[in-house]
């Protein structure tokens, strides 16, 4: 009966104290009115800072990082097919930096980026044939020139530098779903409206 009295007085000063500390917390402050008080304005509001997890002595953040071996042989076959474009590999991943400001970068997946200048922003049967040989080449690569899974092929269509259409396939979804798929029909499945 003693041991179950003192658990109560225990849980009721703790309480207590909680309440007290939220009170002296959340207490309004007096101070002066603003010179526009009275006056309502609208602020942006700027967005907050990524928050960075902390684990194994590092903080973790979202980073990007160019994978230059594989850019070569990326940029050299897509040459191939058109010595007007060019194409780029990217790991997207996580940094762990570490207090010391050092850092090791984890990929998570890898991403490719591929540019083509066109003269006409309509030939969907053109972009769509384009879109399949370069991403026959891309699941291609060995899975172990591959950081992390599979991301997507970006393809800039650019006529001008006001002028493109850029559109985004997901790797693992082309090879479940359009593998073989050419043309327009390929094009349409991926581009935006």
């Amino acid at each position: 009966m003693k041991h179950k009295r003192n658990w109560v007085i225990g849980i009721i000063l703790s309480v207590t104290a909680a309440f007290v500390a939220l009170q002296n917390v959340a207490a309004p402050v007096d101070e002066p009115p603003a010179p526009n008080a009275g006056i309502t304005t609208i602020a942006s509001i700027a967005p907050s800072p990524t928050v960075v997890e902390r684990y194994g002595g590092c903080g973790y953040k979202w980073a990007y990082q160019d994978d230059p071996e594989l850019t070569t042989k990326l940029d050299d076959a897509v040459r191939l097919l058109n010595p007007a474009a060019s194409a780029k590999a990217q790991q997207f991943g996580e940094d762990c930096v570490y207090e010391d400001g050092h850092s090791t970068f984890l990929a998570m997946e890898t991403d490719f980026y591929v540019r083509l200048p066109v003269e006409d922003l309509t030939t969907e049967e053109d972009f769509g044939d384009w879109m399949s040989e370069v991403l026959q080449i891309v699941i291609k690569f060995p899975q172990e020139q591959i950081q992390g899974k599979y991301g997507f092929v970006e393809f800039w269509f650019e006529k001008s530098v006001d002028e493109h259409v850029i559109t985004r396939v997901p790797i693992e979804q082309y090879m479940a779903e359009a593998k073989e798929i050419t043309g327009a029909e390929l094009y349409r499945m991926f581009v935006a409206p």
